[in-house]
């Protein structure tokens, strides 16, 4: 059984920042890829960014790219999302997700991930 936690989440003035977490517990095999996404309210959960097991590669969304940073701590197991520039369009549920990889990690495949945490809220006030 593998678990996954997410914090970090709160309420934040646009052009705000937050830093959001997720720890890794039970038996995960190493070699996982992570991935976040976000919820909207009335929307569809869509991909966010993305991270492989080194760290090395990261994978970000139209939408985010340049103002989140996606890393991770293997010894920590936990990823993390800085979210700088925050705007009213961010106001979602955030989720954390974890691949095993299969051949190739599917960054933004939804259905290729493997575990799910439950999700935390971020609420930017314009």
């Amino acid at each position: 059984q593998v678990q996954l936690v997410e914090s970090g989440g709160g309420l934040v003035q646009g052009g705000g920042s937050l830093r959001l977490s997720c720890v890794v517990s039970g038996r995960a095999r190493s070699g996982y890829a992570l991935g976040w996404f976000r919820q909207p309210p009335g929307k569809e959960r869509e991909f966010i960014a993305g991270i492989d097991w080194s760290g090395g590669t990261t994978y970000y969304a139209d939408s985010v790219k340049g103002r989140f940073t996606i890393s991770r701590d293997n010894p920590k197991n936990t990823v993390y999302l800085q979210m700088n520039s925050l705007k009213p369009e961010d106001t979602a549920v955030y989720y954390c997700a974890l691949q095993y990889v299969r051949g190739y990690y599917r960054n933004d495949d939804l259905q290729a991930y493997d575990y799910w945490g439950q999700g935390t809220q971020v609420t930017v006030s314009s």
